[in-house]
């Protein structure tokens, strides 16, 4: 089967690296899959789940922060600002961090604390999802 290189890097760390089969990332309007051969893009990431098809097989999950991916030469490069399996999600933090954005939501914003209320809003939605489908 084609494979690709894909190299997933965090902020704080490299979240995955390995020849893989296909890799779903979140994008504004849905869902953007890549497999080998896919042609060269950039391509703007949201905050939601990946899901990788490893070379063997394996299915890794993920939830990562905005950022983007480049595809180039067979090459997969995803930069994100955050990156996490479910296993190392908190549920009473995300619990928190969602009742945290809505209230701030609720509050009179300039247009800057506004986006950083959806960004916190949007982040905890996906980790409470990640973890809801892995329990």
């Amino acid at each position: 089967m084609n494979t690709f290189y894909l190299k997933i890097i965090a902020s704080d760390r490299v979240f995955f690296e390995g020849r893989c089969r296909m890799i779903v990332l979140p994008v504004f309007d849905g869902e953007k899959a890549v497999q080998a051969h896919h042609e060269n893009m950039v391509i703007a990431v949201s905050v939601g789940g990946i899901r990788i098809t490893t070379e063997d097989g394996t299915k890794v999950e993920g939830v990562v922060g905005s950022g983007f991916a480049q595809i180039i030469n067979n090459r997969v490069t995803l930069l994100v600002d955050t990156a996490e399996k479910p296993e190392e999600i908190d549920v009473r933090r995300a619990r928190e961090a969602l009742e945290r954005a809505k209230e701030q939501l609720r509050q009179k914003q300039s247009i800057q604390e506004h986006s950083h209320s959806e960004a916190s809003l949007a982040r905890a939605i996906a980790r409470l999802r990640m973890k809801s489908q892995n329990i």
